[in-house]
């Protein structure tokens, strides 16, 4: 589904992403842990089509994001880490605002908004701006713009910052739903036991390369996946 491989990315003389290489193949839930500043939001901007890069190539269920980038995006969903959304409308109307941009049709449209504002417990805001939303109430509004026209490739930076434990869980039960359909997740994550409990594959990233990846269990062998990535970091 998401094919990386030898991407480098540079910010004048520093290079954020060095030579990195991996795959997401369909079904697959695949966490991105890192320090900050170690190149995770660059990768994941990068695979979004967000960000130019410097060397190597990216594809999307076999298109290539430099090359076509349109016909990629239209199979993907990006959820950055701070969503920034438009404040002078109301959560309905940036909605429908969404399923235009994807061409959602008027019946998928009606029923998805509903379903899912529903199960985020956002249906009576849908009406009000979202200058006068929470942070966590705005979360939410981003999660289902994102789950709206049913992404192939759901692409997050940290998706769980701000979330009460309630939307947390749902995200969880949503993020395995999209995967059991043929989908697939690439998300950045500092919060590790989320990590081992819900990721079928993990790669950790230090300045910009990849130092470790596989399946969860062989990534963290026979320690916890925080003694991993401490290990990894030199902390321990």
């Amino acid at each position: 589904m998401l094919q990386i491989e030898h991407l480098t990315k540079r910010y004048g003389e520093k290079k954020a992403v060095e030579d990195l290489s991996l795959h997401v193949r369909p079904g697959e839930i695949y966490g991105f842990i890192g320090h900050n500043g170690a190149g995770k939001t660059t990768t994941l901007k990068s695979a979004a089509g967000i960000l130019q890069f410097d060397g190597g190539e990216i594809f999307v269920n076999g298109v290539s994001v430099r090359k076509s980038p349109l016909a990629c995006k239209k199979q993907i969903a990006y959820l950055p880490d701070n969503p920034d959304l438009y404040d002078f409308m109301t959560g309905m109307r940036f909605l429908q605002f969404i399923a235009d941009v994807f061409e959602v049709s008027s019946k998928d449209r009606k029923e998805r908004i509903s379903s899912l504002a529903e199960e985020f417990a956002l249906t009576q805001d849908l009406g009000a701006q979202i200058s006068s939303y929470s942070h966590g109430m705005k979360q939410k509004l981003a999660i289902i713009s994102a789950l709206l026209h049913e992404p192939k490739l759901l692409i997050m930076d940290e998706p769980f910052v701000g979330l009460d434990p309630k939307a947390a869980h749902l995200l969880k039960v949503r993020m395995r739903v999209l995967c059991d359909r043929g989908g697939a997740i690439f998300f950045s994550t500092h919060v590790l036991e989320v990590a081992e409990k819900l990721c079928d594959k993990i790669a950790i990233i230090k300045d910009g390369r990849l130092v470790l990846s596989g399946t969860t269990d062989e990534v963290r062998g026979n320690s916890s996946l925080e003694e991993v990535f401490l290990q990894s970091e030199g902390e321990v």
